[in-house]
């Protein structure tokens, strides 16, 4: 039993440890958008917007064209940045940033998203965990993108006293998941939703779309 329980611990420390490890990358990624990324793109909007101010006849509307896209490219950017740094989460809270996550998801045209949220908010006392929540919802956000085909996507965050259930859906091809081979993408969530002792449930049905439901009970530090 002492070897058991040492067993477990250890997986405990290893996961919060590669926990900590992927959050540090991922501030750094979004730090390098918003910083280097991201004044390259404002100065390269700068000088194709006074262009378009002095081309003319047919140059002059794709110049404007050009200067547009960039203007969308460093929205983006700034929009992505945000996402990934979790200095940005910790600020703005776990709601806003699940606001913004479906709002850049829009943007995309990849998808359209809606988000609901029910019930009296609660402020998590341990704030790392709205960090391990969105990095969860952030993981089916992307396996949606990638392989469901799907066009529309739902997130519903419902505040009960002592829970907060999370529920997204999608209109996906949907897959077979007591025959699906583990990714990362799947093996990460429930992972991270065991550091939160968390209940996980992922439901998919060929043609029918995809359900994940995630049951987060308030923890205090």
């Amino acid at each position: 039993m002492d070897k058991v329980n040492q067993q477990k611990v250890f997986d405990e420390e290893l996961v919060k440890t590669q926990q900590e490890i992927q959050e540090e990358t991922l501030k750094h990624i979004g730090r390098e958008l918003h910083d280097n990324v991201g004044q390259m793109l404002v100065l390269a909007t700068m000088q194709m917007s006074a262009a378009a101010s002095v081309a003319k006849n047919e140059v002059k509307s794709k110049v404007e064209n050009a200067a547009s896209a960039l203007k969308d490219s460093l929205e983006e950017v700034r929009a992505l940045s945000k996402s990934l740094n979790s200095d940005i989460i910790f600020n703005l809270g776990f709601d806003a940033t699940v606001k913004n996550e479906v709002a850049r998801l829009n943007k995309s045209g990849l998808i359209e998203s809606r988000l609901s949220i029910t019930g009296e908010k609660v402020n998590f006392e341990n704030k790392k965990d709205e960090i391990i929540l969105f990095r969860i919802l952030q993981e089916f956000f992307s396996n949606t993108l990638k392989y469901a085909e799907a066009e529309q996507l739902l997130v519903s965050l419902d505040y009960e006293e002592q829970f907060l259930n999370i529920k997204v859906e999608d209109d996906g091809i949907g897959f077979d998941v007591s025959n699906a081979e583990k990714g990362s993408g799947l093996i990460n969530m429930e992972k991270r939703s065991e550091l939160l002792n968390a209940t996980l449930q992922l439901e998919s049905q060929l043609e029918r779309g995809t359900i994940l439901n995630l049951k987060y009970p308030y923890r205090e530090i």
